[in-house]
């Protein structure tokens, strides 16, 4: 059975915010999306992300798309 599409990539949000000592509800109000969706990111549910949605997390942690996702077969 083949996998979902989507869930060999992963989402490192929590060690990003972690390491930065910020809340997700701070980065929730920075970049402008609801701590709903953020959440749903953070979990490794999101189906899809935006390119502004990335753009504004990495100005915000101060890191490279690379740091927040990966692709593990």
């Amino acid at each position: 059975m083949p996998a979902e599409e989507g869930t060999n990539i992963m989402v490192s949000l929590d060690d990003l915010l972690h390491d930065r000592r910020m809340t997700l509800t701070e980065l929730a109000e920075r970049v402008g999306l609801t701590l709903a969706n953020l959440s749903i990111l953070k979990t490794g549910k999101a189906k899809a992300i935006r390119f502004s949605t990335l753009e504004a997390i990495c100005r915000e942690l101060e890191c490279q798309p690379g740091d927040l996702l990966s692709y593990r077969p």
